[in-house]
């Protein structure tokens, strides 16, 4: 037979908080990591283009 266990209004809205800021915890670390992967995203966009740019730079130039 289970024992029920009657809680607090203290209680339950300690527990709500935890839960708020664990889950605001979670939407942001997910936000950042959507973010950075943005970001190193278009970082290597960019060095690819200089890289090609470079490359036909220097074939141009005859030192490829």
């Amino acid at each position: 037979m289970q024992q029920q266990t009657t809680l607090t209004e203290d209680q339950i809205e300690e527990i709500a908080e935890r839960a708020a800021e664990r889950a605001m915890r979670k939407l942001t670390d997910h936000m950042y990591k959507q973010v950075g992967k943005s970001v190193v995203g278009k970082l290597f966009w960019i060095v690819g283009v200089i890289s090609v740019g470079a490359y036909m730079w220097l074939k141009q130039k005859g030192v490829i």
